[in-house]
């Protein structure tokens, strides 16, 4: 699939970088290749931060990315960091 403008939502701004959330049936390889992004270059800036809930064979999973390399013609995110959760009952 490809970024999706309406599943990216600004949860927060402050001292000049934001919080973002950004849910999709891709999976986090998707989401972090080089230029998915791209769409939102003017809004998701440098060091931005991306919670992306996605999917992995239909297993959602949530990573957290930062917007690594912005420039006026791509925006390059890193792999992230899956967060992992224990549900015990």
């Amino acid at each position: 699939m490809a970024y999706t403008a309406d599943s990216l939502s600004n949860v927060a701004t402050t001292s000049g970088n934001s919080l973002w959330l950004y849910t999709t049936a891709d999976t986090i390889a998707t989401v972090n290749s080089a230029n998915y992004f791209n769409d939102a270059i003017g809004m998701i800036r440098s060091l931005d931060v991306i919670i992306v809930v996605s999917s992995t064979g239909g297993t959602p999973a949530v990573s957290i990315c930062y917007a690594k390399d912005v420039s006026a013609t791509a925006i390059d995110v890193t792999d992230g960091l899956t967060v992992t959760a224990t549900d015990t009952d």
